[in-house]
């Protein structure tokens, strides 16, 4: 066989249960469903942050957020870390991408052109950080609406200031993405050489936009769709981070307040971003049936999966902040390549940081020293226990966002298959939720003196982790 291509295909906040595959009924994905079935889904995969940046930067370096030194939105990616794009694009690689990087600051006040970009190791490079007003014909989508003579713009729903009814299907950014990747895999068909693209679609992410079309079929079912996992009085033993959210989404008294928003409304946000996820599926099937028509899909490792997750609500929370419910940092995850890469499901727990080791070894590439992940490879190919990789999950909010400030909100997370705590490093306290009793994350045990030698274990646990998140670079060269 030779060296594989690798299309990755990175959603932008897709909690883990937004397809069929995952156990959601409601959803229409079929391709990526389909993906499940021939390759390995991860049941318990997770991001080292629930922002995008941090996020971004650890799962292409293969490296923590507090190790790359890009803990934030608005910070720029030093220009040592090395992406794994590069070493692959090093080792005979064609690399692509559409959509978004985010690895630098997008702040449009400051940032008029693209965002800032080190030595990435892409050569073919479409750039739209998202669909809606900013940069200009730099926004590479917005140069493709020009072309076709359309401008963007998005009707807000009747019936909810939060959803509005996006750009058609076949002009819309999700579609865009897909149409810039499927270019680059029919140009590279016949090269000989192996190719990365990274498909880094903007859906789900908020602002909740899909096209009519998709939406309508919701509509039709809205009384259905539950409504948010919330207990009353639930955050009230919590940081305070989530009872200022619970009051407006950022922080913002005027965006998204939970107790002010009707049932409907909170189905319609719901239904909104489950009709963008249906869109992202029916992109990727269009990708996979480039693949087949060219004759790469037997020689094309497909990944799919998302920087982090979304709240839609749950917990009395909207979008993403300094917590790390599950709708947070649990995100889909599935790895396929017919004949290469085993059907089946893997309930381990995998971290995104063992991406970029995964693809290397799969490209038959040795790791960059500075790399902390644990490559994934073993499991895909048949020769490690699916349901055993790590012991713990590790991931951070270090003042990720600039709307938790006073103090700023610096939290660390670890979690195991049984137990989940947090610390809060600026207030003091944290939280500790025993999943097999509490799975919904509801009751925060962290003050509950009957928990005290769990609760020991895993700020040992977490110590231990912070330890080994320090970065390894640079290597001794010597005994002393």
């Amino acid at each position: 066989m030779n060296r594989p291509n690798i299309l990755w295909i990175c959603t932008d906040q897709q909690r883990w249960d937004s397809l069929g595959c995952y156990g959601n009924h409601f959803l229409q994905t079929p391709n990526l469903d389909r993906l499940a079935d021939e390759g390995t889904i991860f049941e318990n995969a997770y991001c080292q942050s629930p922002v995008c940046t941090p996020s971004r930067s650890s799962f292409l370096t293969g490296r923590y957020p507090r190790t790359t030194r890009c803990r934030q939105n608005g910070q720029d990616i030093p220009d040592d870390e090395i992406l794994v794009t590069r070493i692959l694009a090093d080792h005979g690689y064609s690399c692509g991408l559409a959509g978004k990087l985010h690895t630098s600051s997008v702040d449009i006040r400051f940032c008029r052109d693209m965002e800032r970009r080190i030595d990435d190791g892409y050569s073919e490079f479409h750039w739209s950080h998202h669909a809606g007003p900013g940069w200009g014909l730099a926004n590479e989508y917005w140069a493709w609406l020009d072309e076709r003579g359309v401008q963007f713009e998005t009707e807000q729903h009747p019936d909810s200031p939060w959803v509005f009814e996006g750009m058609p299907e076949d002009l819309h950014q999700t579609t865009w993405c897909a149409e810039k990747a499927e270019e680059f895999i029919r140009q590279n068909a016949a090269s000989g050489a192996p190719w990365l693209f990274s498909v880094n679609i903007f859906d789900p992410h908020h602002p909740f936009d899909p096209p009519a079309s998709r939406l309508e079929r919701y509509l039709d079912i809205l009384d259905q769709i539950p409504l948010p996992d919330y207990a009353e009085g639930e955050l009230e033993n919590k940081p305070p981070y989530q009872m200022k959210d619970h009051r407006g989404a950022y922080g913002d008294s005027d965006n998204m307040v939970f107790e002010e928003m009707t049932a409907r409304e909170h189905r319609l946000v719901r239904a909104a971003y489950w009709a963008m996820c249906d869109l992202v599926d029916a992109q990727v099937g269009r990708l996979l049936d480039v693949l087949e028509k060219t004759g790469q899909r037997e020689n094309t490792i497909v990944i799919f999966t998302s920087d982090h997750g979304e709240m839609l609500g749950d917990h009395g929370l909207y979008m993403k902040g300094p917590y790390f419910y599950e709708p947070a940092v649990h995100v889909p995850l599935i790895i396929s390549c017919p004949g290469l890469i085993a059907p089946r499901r893997s309930h381990a727990l995998v971290e995104l940081t063992d991406l970029a080791q995964t693809i290397l070894d799969a490209a038959a590439v040795d790791h960059h020293a500075g790399m902390q992940g644990s490559s994934l490879w073993p499991i895909l190919t048949g020769e490690a226990d699916a349901d055993n990789h790590r012991e713990d999950i590790y991931c951070e909010y270090y003042n990720a966002m600039p709307y938790h400030q006073d103090p700023a909100a610096h939290l660390t997370m670890i979690r195991t298959t049984s137990h989940k705590l947090i610390v809060d490093h600026s207030n003091g306290g944290g939280e500790l939720y025993d999943l097999d009793a509490d799975s919904h994350e509801h009751y925060n045990l962290w003050n509950d003196g009957a928990g005290r030698g769990i609760k020991s274990e895993m700020l040992l646990r977490l110590c231990n982790r912070m330890a080994w998140t320090v970065d390894p670079l640079p290597e001794r060269t010597g005994r002393y």
